[in-house]
């Protein structure tokens, strides 16, 4: 059974959340992290502890084949009340930590490869430190394709566009009901869906993409 891990799964909402059931239909032995819970609670803004979480999880349960990439740190300002701390931390969780689990996932990798997947977000104003995190995870994540494709490893970027994950009032969720082509938000398990096929033998030939799976929210700009 290939093993994956999943970052960033605590809240019952989330996307992470949607991930890890559908990949265990799928066939998939899940481990999951995060800052207090999974299977192998994390501070991913300590710069020591991504790769000691990848080379824990390999050495307890045997090399991973995928690697979903869904934890954030998220606290929203703009250009003019934006603090280098926040800026670094931000930085820290988003862009250096996704670094450091890709090379260590890399590494520990057999010679069967394995797949990536990320995700992003359209974010900037107003939050312009998530987003600018966001820009880097994304450079970092196509990187990786280029890079560690001749490992046989496949790295995609997927930007799910709004999802109900508990953060919309009726207000927010009205506002961008009215602008979806499909009439409705974007649920967890539909990007669920999305990444299970990524990881997937036939899924891995896509890869070093930004994909917009959002239902053609994005389509109207």
């Amino acid at each position: 059974m290939p093993l994956a891990l999943v970052t960033g799964a605590s809240r019952a909402n989330s996307i992470a959340a949607g991930v890890v059931p559908r990949l265990s239909a799928d066939g998939w032995d899940v481990v999951t992290s995060d800052l207090d819970t999974g299977d192998y609670p994390c501070d991913l803004s300590d710069a020591s502890a991504p790769t000691t979480l990848i080379e824990q999880v390999a050495l307890d349960r045997g090399p991973l084949s995928a690697l979903v990439l869904s934890h954030a740190h998220d606290v929203e300002s703009g250009i003019l009340d934006t603090t280098a701390e926040s800026f670094d931390e931000h930085v820290a969780v988003n862009a250096r930590a996704t670094l450091l689990l890709i090379a260590a996932f890399a590494r520990q990798a057999d010679a069967s490869g394995g797949a990536i997947v990320a995700f992003t977000s359209d974010h900037t104003t107003g939050n312009l430190p998530y987003g600018a995190s966001k820009g880097a995870l994304d450079r970092i994540v196509i990187s990786a394709a280029r890079e560690l494709g001749p490992k046989r490893i496949s790295a995609n970027v997927v930007n799910p566009g709004p999802i109900d994950t508990g953060w919309m009032d009726d207000e927010t969720r009205e506002t961008l009901t009215a602008h979806h082509p499909l009439g409705r938000a974007g649920t967890p398990k539909d990007i669920a869906g999305i990444t299970a096929f990524l990881l997937s033998d036939e899924g891995r030939w896509i890869s070093g993409q930004l994909l917009h799976t959002d239902g053609g929210f994005s389509a109207r700009y």
